[in-house]
This record gives C-alpha cells, structure tokens and sequence, in this order.
C-alpha cells in the first residue's frame, strides 16, 4: 500500500509510477505468479490513482475536458491491442528500446531549458487533436502491453511535439492513461488475471497518492512538473539498466 501510495503521487505528476509498483509486487507476491497476473493487479490499482488525479485535472480547467475527449478514445483503443499482445509475448523485450527512448528524452529535456515553460500550441486544433491521438493510441498500446514510463513518455510527446507547457502536458497525459489502464485492466479482469484483496488495498492508496499528486502539481506550476519529471525520467533510466544489464548477464 505504501509503494501504491508513493506511486500515485508520481502517476500524478510526471508518471512513472509502475517503476514502484510493478517490482513491489514482483517481490511481496509468491514466486511463479503469472506476469499477467501482477500487471493485472497493477492496472487495477492503476485505475483509482488516474481516475483521481484525472479528475483534479479535468475540475481545475487547466486543459479543456473537448481536447481530451479524442485522444482517451484513441488511447483505449490501443491498449486493447497491447493487452491481446501480452498473453502472446513477453514484454521483456522492450527493455533496451525504453531505456534508449528514456536517455534521449532526459538529454534533450535537459539541452532545452526553456521546454515546457511556456504554453505555445504548435498547430491548429484539427492537426493538433490528431497528433494527439495518434500519440495516445501508441502509447495506449504500450500500456496495455508492457506500461512502465507511459506517462513520461507521453507528457514528453506532448511538449515537444505539440508545444503545451508541462502542467497541460500532464493533465492531458493522465487522461490519456486512465483511458488506457481502465481499459487494459477491465480485459485483465475479465481474464482472470488479478489477485482482488491485494488489488482493493492498494488502489485505495493509489487514489489518495493520485490526488495529492496532481493537486500539488496544480500548486507549483509547469516548472516544478519539470523538476519531477527530470527525476522520474532519471530514475525510470537507472531502474530500466539495472533490468537489461542484469537479464544480459
């Protein structure tokens, strides 16, 4: 509950929160659970942190709720797919490709220091919704499939590639998740790829973490989303190097 509480404040500022979640419950379930069955009782703790810090976005008006409505429709739908993927291969395999994405993220956050400071949208609303979809519905297949660094990776395609400040690009990215995770952890269920106490208990922290993270977020401001999400990104870069050097060997 602890790890599920710490990981929905992250969720709900910069992301990043299955780097807690997932490895705690890769070490306090029984040894041979099934990987479907821990990323099905992630999802479904998942859910209540995203709902909540998707909800603080939506009723402080920091994005309009219309410019969320397409991209969580696209980000659903591509987590369908990455859920499907997951009974059929393992994910293991992204690994190096994350922690490649990762290190050149963090290096170009940290050659522009003005990224994300200001709000300057760089297409028109039309063109603007369908790169946003576009990213949700790739993104959303990666959380359906595999799922640690989704919501960095998205806030970072938000300000780089459509030109909104980090604290929109956050509120936008949590939306997009939650579609996400409600969706992948709805198929989960529906397979029986769960555990229900373990889920209940931590999703109740995890919705207390969410909201306290994106109403902090809300505080502070873009920059201070930017400092979170230097260090998530850092963190997730040494976590995922750990993992690849250590199945290398």
């Amino acid at each position: 509950m602890l790890a599920a509480l710490l990981a929905g404040f992250m969720d709900g500022v910069a992301g990043g929160g299955g780097l807690i979640t997932v490895p705690a419950l890769m070490l306090g379930l029984p040894a041979g659970t099934a990987l479907t069955t821990i990323l099905g009782t992630n999802k479904f703790m998942a859910c209540t942190g995203a709902t909540m810090a998707a909800g603080r976005y939506v009723r402080s008006r920091t994005l309009d709720w219309r410019e969320m409505v397409i991209p969580v429709l696209a980000s659903a739908l591509g987590a369908v797919g990455g859920v499907w993927l997951t009974y059929r291969v393992h994910p293991g395999f992204l690994r190096p490709l994350m922690l490649g994405l990762m290190v050149a993220m963090l290096a170009f956050t940290l050659l522009k220091p003005d990224l994300g400071s200001l709000h300057a949208p760089r297409f028109g609303l039309r063109h603007q919704r369908g790169l946003a979809a576009l990213i949700a519905v790739g993104l959303g297949f990666y959380d359906g499939f595999f799922g640690p660094g989704t919501g960095s990776v998205l806030i970072f395609l938000f300000v780089s590639v459509l030109g909104f400040d980090f604290l929109r690009s956050s509120a936008l990215a949590k939306a997009v998740n939650w579609a996400s995770n409600i969706t992948a952890m709805a198929l989960f269920v529906w397979q029986g790829s769960w555990l229900p106490g373990v889920a209940i208990s931590m999703a109740v922290a995890n919705g207390a973490g969410g909201w306290m993270g994106a109403h902090v977020a809300l505080t502070r401001g873009s920059r201070w989303v930017r400092m979170v999400f230097i260090g998530v990104v850092a963190i997730l870069i040494l976590r995922l190097g750990w993992q690849v050097v250590r199945g290398a060997a």
